[in-house]
Order: structure tokens, then C-alpha cells, then sequence
């Protein structure tokens, strides 16, 4: 994020919190309750992003964590494609000798 996203975001906010104050004081509350309401808005409006953060964070959807898995996920299928018949071959001989040796470790 950039410098000016930050202000943008942060001048978005504080307009926000005015404009909920203005009609909450034209609805009808006192600018007290106005204000404290719109107050509690805007808090909770910052939980909800908090946790919202959080759960990107502990189930590892975030944007760089997809972004180095796209990568990773690139970088095998070109391996896989550069390699000949018989090096496909003797991998995937690798990959069922090692699931069945898993499999037989998990019985006993």
C-alpha cells in the first residue's frame, strides 16, 4: 500500500464518521448521542476489519501468501514440463513407492 492509500483511507474514515454523525443528528439525536453513536460505529466497523484481518492471516489467504504460492505452483509446472518420459517415469515410480511405504507405516 502506498503512502496516499493510507491518507485516502485514513480521510475516508474521519469523512465517514462525519457523515454518520450528521444523520444521526438529523434523524432526530442529540449531538452527544450523535457523536457517541457514531463512535461506536466507526469502532466497530474497525473490529470487523481487525478480525476480518485476522482470519487472512491464520488461514494464509493473504495476497502475498497466494502470490508466493502461484509462484511455487509455476515454477513445478515448468520442471514437470522440461523433464522427458523417463524422467516422469522414474518420478512417478518414486511418488507410489513413497505413498505405499506411507500407507504401510500408517497400518502398522
Amino acid at each position: 500500500m502506498r503512502r496516499i492509500d493510507a491518507i485516502g483511507i485514513g480521510i475516508g474514515v474521519f469523512a465517514a464518521g462525519g457523515i454518520a454523525y450528521l444523520i444521526l443528528q438529523a434523524i432526530g439525536l442529540e449531538s452527544v448521542n450523535a457523536g457517541i453513536w457514531s463512535q461506536v460505529l466507526l469502532v466497530a466497523s474497525l473490529v470487523g476489519w481487525l478480525l476480518s484481518y485476522l482470519f487472512r492471516v491464520f488461514t494464509q489467504s493473504m495476497t502475498y501468501n497466494q502470490q508466493v504460492q502461484d509462484y511455487e505452483d509455476a515454477v513445478l509446472q515448468k520442471r514437470l514440463e522440461e523433464m522427458t518420459p523417463e524422467e516422469l517415469a522414474q518420478l512417478q515410480a518414486e511418488v507410489e513407492q513413497e505413498n505405499l511405504s506411507r500407507q504401510n507405516t500408517t497400518e502398522n
